[in-house]
């Protein structure tokens, strides 16, 4: 049996874990969107897998990588990818239509002299300068063409754009895919599907969405079944049936609890006889140890979030914190819509009625206050500006928040006295009920039902 390291298997890992699952469903997709010549957008919930399965299915040598930073515009875009395509870009003293110095893109290789190899004998290929608006699609397409440039364009860390940058990009990917043959991978944390095509209807059949978020019970279990395998150890059947049912279906937990069971039992890397592991401490233990890793994370959201940009009057992000906080586990996957937040704040704030404008404003910077100003990676929360839906994409943050007591988390955020007095007496105000100790949740009455709403099991 080959020696296989603990850090190969379970834990996150910066490579493909060897005890990687094939989910076929998602895998096919990719390949047929590919040979198909669309662009992917891979998205999902943080730590589930997307950049795991686009190392997997992309050859090192097969694409490049860009990462995507948070001030970055569409000029920045077009030229990483000039740069990692083999450009030296330096800033021209020539500037845009639109103001904007253009840049001047170099392109020099070694190129091996004569037609059979003659070890040490090279010559450098330099072609002429190009002098190019980093803002202009054509100018980078012909910019790529000069080269023969023919790998797949990977883009990480999407979400992290302006949405006006965003919305730029999806413009520009009709023209890379109307004038040329290269594909992207675009890849974002956000859970709805097509959001390029909401940015840019015309990427409508141009552009494959591909969940990568969902593992089913299975897909989970055969993690822990491969790296049973690779380690020759063996989980007592009880444990994982329990860490399936306490995991959130999220793959970062399964493979931080094997790992933290492994280096409890002293297993570093594969045992030379079968070693049935007992685990020492229970499943909702080693959970909350993996999750409580990321406490200092979650309480820097939460008050940073809290904070906002500054002081201001109407402190809208603390408000949209404390909806986040009192809601239910379940409706912060699904998402809470602009008008469950509306309503929130319309009900609760104290300087209501408050100008739906500054609602709004305020949820089209969420990305941007946890990247900028709570220096939060990877985000928390997502605002789907098409859907209009705040949606949690840390599923460690739904386990987290489910251990924590609400009430210190409101009195962190700062939220007024009275209204957490509000929350632990259990105050219905409209469609919003406030149980005591327990988490909002909206019910409208059916004609013909009474104005109360039923009770709630807040499962604390």
């Amino acid at each position: 049996m080959d020696l296989i390291t603990l850090n190969e298997v379970f834990g996150i890992s910066r490579t493909v874990p060897a005890n990687y699952v094939e989910r076929t469903d998602v895998e096919l997709r990719f390949l047929q969107a590919l040979g198909r010549g669309q662009h992917v957008v891979l998205h999902g919930s943080s730590k589930q897998g997307k950049t795991c399965l686009r190392k997997w299915m992309l050859a090192r040598d097969q694409h490049i990588v860009i990462t995507c930073a948070n001030r970055w515009t569409l000029g920045d875009i077009h030229s990483a990818i000039l740069k990692l395509a083999g450009y030296t870009v330096e800033q021209s003293t020539s500037r845009t239509s639109g103001g904007e110095h253009k840049i001047v893109a170099k392109w020099a290789q070694a190129a091996e002299i004569g037609s059979e190899r003659v070890i040490g004998q090279y010559r450098e290929v330099v072609r002429a300068p190009l002098e190019l608006d980093p803002f202009d699609v054509n100018d980078i397409i012909r910019a790529l063409a000069e080269i023969g440039f023919n790998k797949y364009i990977v883009l990480e860390d999407f979400h992290y754009l302006p949405h006006e940058v965003q919305q730029d990009f999806a413009v520009a990917l009709k023209a890379f895919h109307e004038s040329a043959d290269h594909c992207f991978v675009v890849i974002g944390v956000w859970l709805e599907a097509n959001r390029l095509v909401q940015f840019n209807g015309d990427l409508t059949g141009r552009v494959q969405s591909i969940d990568a978020d969902a593992w089913t019970r299975e897909q989970l279990r055969q993690a822990i079944t491969n790296g049973e395998r690779l380690l020759n150890v063996e989980f007592p059947a009880h444990f994982v049936e329990e860490l399936l049912d306490h995991c959130c279906d999220s793959i970062w937990v399964v493979q931080e609890v094997c790992r933290t069971v492994c280096e409890l039992a002293g297993v570093l890397a594969t045992q030379t006889e079968p070693l049935p592991l007992r685990p020492s401490r229970s499943v909702p233990d080693l959970v909350r140890m993996v999750v409580d890793t990321q406490t200092a994370r979650f309480a820097t959201f939460v008050s940073g979030f809290a904070a906002g940009f500054g002081s201001t009057d109407l402190e809208m992000y603390k408000w949209l914190l404390a909806a986040v906080l009192v809601s239910e586990p379940e409706m912060l996957t699904a998402g809470l819509t602009y008008q469950d937040l509306k309503r929130f704040v319309e009900q609760h704030h104290p300087l209501r009625p408050i100008n739906p404008g500054n609602l709004t404003h305020a949820l089209k910077s969420v990305t941007t206050l946890q990247v900028t100003r709570c220096m939060i990676n990877p985000i928390v929360l997502d605002y789907d500006q098409s859907l209009r839906k705040l949606t949690v994409v840390d599923r460690g943050f739904l386990i987290w928040l489910g251990r924590q007591d609400i009430e210190d988390l409101l009195d962190q955020a700062d939220l007024p006295a009275a209204f957490v007095r509000d929350w632990r007496r259990g105050r219905t105000i409209g469609a919003h009920a406030l149980p005591a100790g327990g988490r909002m949740a909206t019910w409208t009455p059916q004609p013909g039902m009474t104005a109360t709403p039923p009770p709630i099991n807040s499962g604390r």
